[in-house]
């Protein structure tokens, strides 16, 4: 294929999917004829060509166009980052404004809920957006825990984040323009080496709690129609009873998702603590399925019913028709435990003037009913846990370093890119007897190995992956322990009572 036969490809593959319709065909070639710096086709005949492209074929299309950009100097260097920078640029040319998608989205809405995020979520995808041929290669499987089945993925799209870079990006002083990736400014933008090109990206305007709010799909999609639900404004998260208020709202307008935010406090929030925002979707997570262990009644709110969840994490479950009576209760719950304190189980609210209690809160409909699920967090360190008490501990590092964020509370582990080559060595070594522990790459692995070998009588080429899989989703189920401010024995369960009681 030819730069001419790339540019008709990609033609095609607009009008394939809808984001172009045929009296747009040359208006988009010469769109695309001016990014790649070309004066024309060779001839008419030559630009009339226009196949029938199949969505499959847009990767194979597109490294065409980049390889011909990298040999002609188009781009600066030819690396992954530049070469995502022009072509985000190519397929801007089939995209319409976003007015023109704000309203298809509206008249997809009036039809139902359900049938305007299927179309904007194909959208996202058709436009390049969510690199459909990068998701699909991520490594998913699920584990059997005593908590359920619980999602374990190895991302191979987005690069592990140190806790504490986060900290401090957190506290560092705003600059650049966008602010940052999740900013309203970034529809449209072109993008820069350190912050990544959207001219193919278009949102959709909310109104959450009398506020300016946005809609998107994340680029990286962990689960089915993954969504980020981003503060029209650069502001820190926060949450406060405005943030159950949000929630609620969003689950009102779209009853098929869950939604949730991140807690505000670093370590135990998320990757990005400078702009307010949510993550939801079409996806029932393990945590959603945990069933409550133990009810309890909050006095003056006798229509919630409230509950203590069977999760590692430390869950409270609230449910009622009347979204507005969780959202008191949520706020009383919040308030009290801000300022909560118990030294017999090393929870403290503050120390040093810093704040350490917060929570993580998940909204989703079930039939007539709301629910909101608040996991109770706390970011206090030491000596011992530099990075969190309530936070892997330094055993489980060589599988979860990260921040236990929204999407890991709920039930799903989203795991570093560098997992994927290292088991499947691990595996090779375990089968072939190679000493694991003088391995520079994997000695990092080999306690663990070494605990769980005698489990199994053999370990094959056959098993292999399969029982390494299921030991790293055991792991992931530590993790979440270890996230728990109450752990899960009877000691734990007694504090936990204790809070109640608080209450």
């Amino acid at each position: 294929m030819n730069i001419f036969e790339a540019i008709n490809a990609l033609t095609g593959y607009g009008l394939t999917t809808g984001l172009i319709e045929p009296e747009d065909i040359i208006y988009t070639q010469n769109r695309l004829l001016e990014v790649l710096q070309l004066d024309g086709f060779e001839d008419t005949a030559q630009a009339e060509k226009i196949p029938d492209t199949k969505r499959e074929e847009l990767e194979g299309i597109l490294k065409v166009m980049l390889d011909y950009a990298a040999s002609h100097k188009l781009i600066a260097d030819d690396s992954i980052v530049y070469r995502d920078l022009f072509d985000t640029k190519l397929m801007s040319c089939l995209v319409a404004r976003p007015s023109q998608i704000e309203q298809k989205f509206l008249e997809e809405y009036k039809k139902s809920p359900a049938q305007a995020t299927d179309w904007y979520y194909r959208f996202s995808q058709d436009t390049d957006y969510i690199r459909r041929y990068r998701i699909c290669k991520d490594v998913k499987w699920k584990t059997k825990t005593e908590y359920g089945d619980i999602d374990i993925t190895i991302n191979l799209s987005k690069p592990e984040k140190d806790p504490k870079a986060i900290a401090v990006a957190r506290n560092a002083p705003q600059a650049g323009y966008p602010a940052c990736l999740l900013c309203k400014q970034n529809v449209g933008y072109a993008g820069r080496v350190n912050h990544a090109a959207r001219q193919n990206h278009r949102t959709i305007s909310l109104k959450l709690a009398g506020k300016e709010w946005g809609l998107q799909y994340s680029p990286y999609v962990y689960y089915n129609e993954h969504c980020i639900v981003f503060s029209a404004e650069h502001t820190p998260m926060k949450i406060s009873r405005e943030t159950f208020m949000c929630l609620f709202d969003f689950v009102k307008l779209f009853p098929h998702y869950t939604v949730g935010s991140n807690a505000d406090l670093p370590i135990v929030g998320g990757s990005i603590l400078s702009h307010n925002h949510f993550q939801g979707g079409r996806y029932e997570f393990a945590m959603a399925k945990a069933p409550v262990e133990e009810t309890f009644k909050i006095p003056g709110f006798d229509d919630v019913t409230c509950g203590i969840v069977n999760w590692p994490m430390s869950v409270i479950r609230l449910d009622s028709e009347n979204s507005d009576r969780i959202v008191q209760l949520a706020d009383k719950i919040l308030s009290v435990w801000r300022s909560y304190t118990d030294v017999d189980a090393f929870i403290y609210a503050e120390t040093d003037g810093e704040k350490h209690n917060t929570i993580t809160p998940i909204a989703r409909k079930r039939g007539d009913k709301f629910e909101l699920d608040l996991v109770l967090r706390n970011n206090i360190t030491t000596d011992e846990h530099p990075l969190g008490v309530f936070h892997p501990h330094a055993e489980l590092h060589h599988i979860k370093k990260e921040n236990i964020g929204l999407i890991e509370v709920m039930g799903l582990a989203v795991l570093p890119s560098r997992l994927k080559a290292e088991l499947a060595d691990l595996g090779e070594a375990i089968v072939t007897g190679r000493d694991i522990a003088s391995d520079p790459q994997l000695n990092k692995h080999a306690d663990w190995v070494k605990s769980f070998l005698p489990k199994y009588p053999s370990i094959t080429t056959a098993n292999c992956e399969e029982i390494i899989r299921n030991e790293v989703g055991l792991v992931f189920a530590q993790v979440l322990e270890h996230a728990g401010v109450y752990k899960r024995n009877e000691q734990g369960k007694a504090a936990f009572r204790k809070f109640i009681a608080a209450l």
